[in-house]
């Protein structure tokens, strides 16, 4: 292998590395600028995150499961049947 093709390489490889975790860190951490934390009022897998059970988007495997929650407007949870701005058991 000759040295201009491994650094073409080695930078092709680095720009992706950082490319995915430039994505991975936005699905992690919604923009919550303006927006509450509502736990309790998802569908299953159409969370945004949670708290204890796991982590990550999407994991939520019950409907109005009261450890996940979905970023909604600051103020409206409160107004949402079963919402709580604080995560449940």
């Amino acid at each position: 292998m000759n040295k201009v093709y491994s650094i073409a390489a080695t930078s092709a490889l680095l720009g992706a590395l950082a490319v995915a975790a430039g994505a991975v860190a936005q699905t992690k951490d919604p923009d919550m600028s303006g927006k509450e934390k509502c736990y309790g009022v998802t569908k299953a897998g159409k969370n945004d995150c949670a708290a204890g059970a796991h982590s990550c988007a999407g994991q939520s495997t019950k409907d109005g499961d009261k450890s996940s929650f979905v970023a909604v407007p600051a103020g409206l949870c409160a107004r949402l049947t079963g919402g709580s701005t604080m995560a449940g058991k």
